[in-house]
């Protein structure tokens, strides 16, 4: 991989003769980036196409091609991109509907819109995994209908698909509907019983670990099951028996649910995998009496989980601060806490309650300047990338507080030339700090030089246009591959250095 090439594609500044030199070279890894150029011509888009039709795709995608660009039968690759786009043209799908490739009628069967008997087509296709796709992408007629398939990964690509109807999607789980399936993947290949080894040898073998069948096609029906619930389309009352279900991964997709009823919230409350109680805990479907018992859940994570619910009330999340390891996230509760709660959380006697709300960064000037003069630490740390914060406030919180806030302060988006020149010379040099100045916008020349002594900032500075030019040129030669891609997508490259980079055609 040229690393100098690959960072010139994603150079703003680079002329559009370049780019046409670089579209004639590129190969996968540069047609990629290329083709996420802003300034990228039609007829240069035509050309990349030309060159690595794998980065029509994208092309597609930003809008760059049309369908009078593509050959589908040279191009089927970039036929099916503008396809999924949902501008590729009918005859193109009747085409590609009869590819003998498989990968290609997959990855049609995945397209939206496609005409009616290009549908009956892939629905009756010779592979499953094509119906397969399409049962995961159809409307809901056809969802419907290929939910009578008899193989069972049909069926359970239609349990995803949030178009199938829900009487549907209830009949699947209840087994009450369309008669049962007569095959699936394992008892296709294997001779029943059968259960797939995890540590199977077999190189051409693409079970998956522990796939199985007795006859009832039980770990895919499983794996159906877990899709439908896992499915916003699937009603309430399909789903609430599984709270007793013996398969925990089933139980767990319910605890997610966003529907439940407090009945079903509570036994799930109860369930011996701590990781079904610590994703009930942050569902918003659970009530208050419900949180106040989960709150002295010791659970792996299921307090830390508690935390992020909405719906947590105040004095609660104020206890669990003192006992859980939140991080610096901003919570959803303190996020849509009234201006008198947030008044209340600022003169909190515990820090860590005055730490959380510091997170936010609507807070009022006057709360904003307190916390920021806070005595503690990690509350200073929490308020540190505030916005409005004057340079003599983030100096002082160095001053106090050090190496501790130092790359918070850096961090933040009114931190001044002057202030980041002397946070990047800061002894004991602050790795992270060092990180956040290469970054910021406001960062000067002696900053970033600086920041090139740090193995991990050098990337990033490399990067910033603020680096000197002669400097940005050096670093073309780094043995670190990372910094290469970063200087030659610098704006800030001498022009006239660019074109002895890009090999002449």
């Amino acid at each position: 991989m040229n690393h100098v090439l690959c960072g010139l594609t994603a150079n703003t500044a680079l002329p559009s003769e370049l780019v046409d030199r670089l579209i004639a070279v590129a190969d996968a890894d540069i047609a990629a980036d290329l083709a996420g150029r802003a300034d990228l011509s039609h007829a240069q888009a035509i050309a990349l196409v030309s060159r690595v039709e794998e980065s029509a795709g994208r092309l597609a995608y930003e809008g760059r091609l049309t369908a009078a660009d593509i050959d589908p039968a040279a191009q089927p690759h970039a036929a099916l991109a503008l396809l999924h786009e949902g501008v590729g043209r009918p005859e193109w799908a009747r085409l590609l509907a009869a590819d003998p490739l498989v990968e290609h009628r997959e990855k049609l069967a995945g397209c939206p819109a496609l005409p009616c008997d290009v549908v009956e087509l892939l629905a009756s296709d010779s592979d499953i995994r094509v119906v397969a796709q399409l049962a995961l992408c159809a409307t809901p007629d056809v969802a419907a209908r290929l939910a009578r398939h008899p193989h069972a990964e049909v069926r359970r690509a239609v349990a995803a698909n949030e178009a199938t109807p829900s009487a549907v999607l209830a009949a699947l789980i209840s087994g009450e509907g369309p008669a049962s399936a007569r095959r699936c993947l394992v008892c296709v290949r294997e001779e029943t019983p059968f259960v797939h080894d995890p540590e199977c040898a077999r190189l051409d073998c693409d079970l998956l670990p522990g796939a199985s069948c007795d006859g009832s096609h039980e770990s895919t029906m499983h794996d159906m099951h877990h899709a439908a619930l896992r499915n916003p389309a699937t009603p309430t009352g399909a789903v609430i028996g599984f709270a007793d279900h013996p398969s925990t991964l089933l139980r767990w997709a319910l605890a997610t649910r966003p529907d439940l009823p407090s009945e079903v919230c509570g036994r799930l409350a109860a369930d011996g995998t701590p990781g079904v109680r610590a994703d009930l805990a942050e569902n918003p479907a659970i009530d208050e009496a419900l949180i106040r018992v989960l709150a002295g859940d010791h659970g792996h994570d299921v307090r830390r989980r508690l935390a992020h619910n909405p719906h947590v009330p105040l004095d609660v999340l104020t206890d669990l601060a003192d006992t859980v390891k939140i991080g610096a996230t901003l919570l959803p509760r303190i996020a849509a806490a009234s201006s008198m709660e947030v008044e209340e959380l600022a003169k909190s006697p515990n820090p860590a309650v005055r730490m959380l709300l510091a997170q936010r960064r609507d807070l009022p000037a006057e709360i904003r300047d307190a916390l920021a003069a806070d005595p503690d630490a990690k509350v200073v740390k929490s308020i540190a990338g505030h916005p409005g914060l004057s340079e003599a406030r983030l100096r002082t919180m160095v001053d106090r507080h050090g190496s501790r806030v130092l790359a918070k302060v850096a961090a933040n988006p009114d931190a001044t030339p002057a202030l980041l020149e002397d946070l990047a010379q800061h002894q004991p040099p602050v790795q992270k700090a060092l990180r956040e100045v290469a970054r910021h916008h406001n960062a000067t020349a002696p900053a970033l030089l600086a920041c090139l002594a740090d193995k991990r900032a050098r990337p990033i500075a490399a990067s910033h246009p603020a680096l000197p030019p002669p400097v940005i040129v050096e670093l073309l030669t780094d043995t670190d591959w990372q910094v290469v891609e970063a200087a030659a997508a610098n704006p800030s490259l001498p022009p006239a250095v660019m074109p002895d980079l890009v090999p002449r055609f």
